[in-house]
């Protein structure tokens, strides 16, 4: 039997927005994964303590709050310097394309804009640890 993939889902900052994170959390639950949605207003370090903790394979990140050049990098970082810098981070919210781009770049593995189809999300994510 193939393992279960296991995704923690966050809002880090001062976003109190969750809508889309809870439907992004149901969809990829009912696609099979097993989903922790950690709530509102998560620091980074808790982010970080959390996926270790919960020894996940994967953080998704929702952030509108337009803080995500300093959350991802940030979170990113404490993974890494938690030995847990093999789990994927990707993420959602309301990002401007420039800062996909450069999100990419330092190693973001994915963003999804509002909008984004929720098979797309389940797809990217069932491809990446196939």
């Amino acid at each position: 039997m193939p393992r279960v993939i296991r995704i923690l889902i966050a809002k880090p900052g001062l976003d109190g927005h969750d809508r889309g994170a809870k439907v992004v959390a149901r969809a990829l639950s009912e696609a099979g994964f097993e989903v922790i949605y950690s709530g509102l207003h998560q620091t980074p370090e808790q982010v970080a303590e959390t996926a270790v903790q919960e020894d996940v394979d994967a953080v998704g990140l929702s952030i509108l709050s337009g803080a995500h050049m300093t959350l991802f990098p940030e979170v990113q970082r404490l993974l890494v310097e938690s030995g847990a810098g093999d789990v994927m981070l990707f993420g959602g919210g309301i990002i401007p394309e420039e800062d996909i781009a450069a999100l990419k770049a330092q190693g973001v593995a994915e963003i999804f804009t509002p909008g984004a189809p929720l098979a797309e999300i389940v797809s990217f994510i069932r491809k990446k640890f196939a």
